[in-house]
């Protein structure tokens, strides 16, 4: 599934164009991206948690060489998912 069928079916659930449901879905993402940004993390109840995860630097080799390099520190986002969401999926 990709992100043109998730606006369809959320134009269908909530009998909206896909004009609007494709604006819905553009903020919703907006959202939890500028607040990743911020260092925020977003709940959504009952579907689950995004937050910034800071890993940490380590070696890796360089596939195509074998040479060992550093790894840089960075952050990443991550995402916990929530209580109702793991029964579903069971």
């Amino acid at each position: 599934m990709n992100k043109k069928d998730v606006v369809e079916i959320v134009a269908k659930k909530s009998n909206l164009t896909n004009k609007a449901a494709s604006e819905a879905v553009e903020a919703l993402l907006a959202v939890v991206r500028d607040s990743l940004k911020r260092g925020e993390r977003v709940v959504l109840t009952g579907f689950g948690t995004f937050s910034v995860r800071s890993r940490e630097s380590r070696l890796g080799r360089n596939p195509k060489t074998g040479e060992r390099i550093t790894l840089s520190a960075r952050k990443a986002p991550g995402f916990t998912p929530g209580k109702t969401l793991k029964k579903a999926v069971r």
